[in-house]
């Protein structure tokens, strides 16, 4: 049943009949009480990216990050496993961590001085006498949440009865795949990671990932900063090779470079960007066999798609964009940069040029990030006036086919992607 929104009925509908097919209403993006409602309905209930490997290289090593509003940490244990544990001294509540990454041998609250190790195990108390007969130490370890990854790629979730991280990826996997090609050979590392705020909400973030309908007109500017070959590689408006595909569970994908979809397929006949000579020349006086050199330099900007996962993170062409929503109205985007964790003689001179890649297009004075976040602010601000007026998300609904995988799928400037995330937004949003 369709639904018109209008200011007499918009207060009083639920927030699931706010999403119709075509459209959904500005209110998702300015009421409080929904935003409460998707904390507890969507960011303690699915499987949430908080890390990547690379991030925590060795025992003890631990990321401060969060799960919806809750502050966690990312550890790795003496043994090498992996845990999410609430940022919360059990003991009056007090953060036990304020630090973004580092080293540490386990985590004492400054306040009382609770000890716990990293698995969260309370490990020490000051004075226990006042404890004897009143509480069990063994049960008052820090709150941990399920964590399970892919390929490194660390999700956690407070949803103990949440479906196993592989079934929620589910044709995320194939993609995600593709995503880790681009360390030529070597896996992937963060090499840098750029945060900021927008005054908006996370929902419009989302969006954005797989809307390819923006990118010749908010980011003019960044196309006529490169190379004409860079222009001419992400000219796909008209291309009918560039799609958009609904992977289930709310997940999809953009592909803006068809050619480069899978790193892997290359019949060697494509040269090589003139704008990486000065790299080939560095790296071939290294010996870097020029095969390996070949696989790594048409890596350079990534894997041609933009891997939109539901709901806080992007495998966008050759870094992850995550979203971390703070309120209705704020939210907090990173861009992690990532390159090949290689020998230094390749990680070296390929991980300089994609970290200047990176500052060029998602960096503070980049030529992208900053007007998609003018786009963005100016999307909040259009909501706040008439949250009843509808947000349109109909393009390509009268293009959409099967894809041989049974995957919705349309052209890349379509809103397919869209309508994937928020009919998954709806299904949670209903199952209260």
């Amino acid at each position: 049943m369709t639904i018109e929104f209008t200011a007499e009925n918009i207060r009083d509908l639920e927030p699931a009949d706010l999403v119709q097919d075509d459209r959904v209403a500005g209110r998702v993006y300015t009421d409080p009480k929904i935003f409460d409602l998707e904390m507890t309905n969507i960011f303690e209930k699915t499987w949430i990216w908080v890390a990547h490997e690379s991030e925590l290289p060795k025992p003890g090593s631990f990321k401060s990050t969060y799960v919806g509003r809750n502050p966690v940490i990312v550890t790795r244990d003496r043994k090498g496993n992996v845990h999410t544990l609430v940022n919360r001294c059990r003991h009056r509540g007090a953060s036990l961590c304020e630090q973004q990454k580092g080293q540490a041998n386990g985590f004492t609250c400054p306040y009382h001085a609770w000890s716990y190790g990293l698995d969260g195990k309370l490990r020490g108390i000051p004075y226990p006498e006042g404890y004897e007969g009143v509480m069990k130490k063994e049960e008052m370890s820090l709150r941990k949440l399920r964590t399970e990854s892919y390929r490194g790629i660390i999700f956690a979730t407070f949803n103990e009865d949440a479906e196993p991280l592989d079934e929620f990826l589910g044709d995320v996997k194939l993609w995600a795949d593709r995503f880790l090609k681009q360390g030529g050979g070597y896996p992937l590392k963060v090499i840098g990671t750029h945060r900021f705020k927008f005054k908006g909400n996370w929902k419009i973030q989302l969006e954005n990932t797989t809307d390819g309908y923006h990118f010749p007109i908010v980011h003019r500017s960044w196309m006529a900063s490169v190379d004409e070959e860079t222009a001419d590689m992400l000219s796909f408006m008209t291309d009918p090779a560039s799609t958009c595909h609904d992977l289930g569970n709310g997940h999809s994908v953009m592909h803006m470079v068809p050619d480069h979809i899978d790193l892997d397929v290359d019949d060697g006949t494509e040269p090589l960007q003139e704008r990486f000579d000065n790299l080939v020349a560095e790296l071939q006086l290294a010996r870097v066999d020029f095969a390996k050199i070949r696989k790594l330099v048409r890596a350079m900007h990534g894997t041609g798609s933009n891997l939109n996962l539901f709901p806080n993170v992007g495998l966008s062409s050759a870094f992850f964009r995550v979203l971390r929503p703070i309120s209705v109205n704020e939210t907090i985007i990173e861009h992690v940069a990532l390159g090949p964790d290689a020998p230094e003689e390749i990680a070296g001179p390929v991980n300089r040029e994609r970290r200047r890649i990176h500052e060029h297009f998602q960096g503070p004075f980049g030529f992208g990030t900053p007007d998609d976040a003018e786009g963005w602010d100016r999307v909040q601000r259009g909501a706040q006036a008439s949250p009843e007026m509808p947000i349109m998300l109909n393009r390509g609904l009268n293009r959409e086919v099967k894809a041989p995988e049974g995957w919705v799928t349309s052209h890349s400037t379509d809103e397919t992607g869209m309508r994937a995330a928020y009919q998954m937004w709806k299904k949670m949003m209903s199952n209260g």
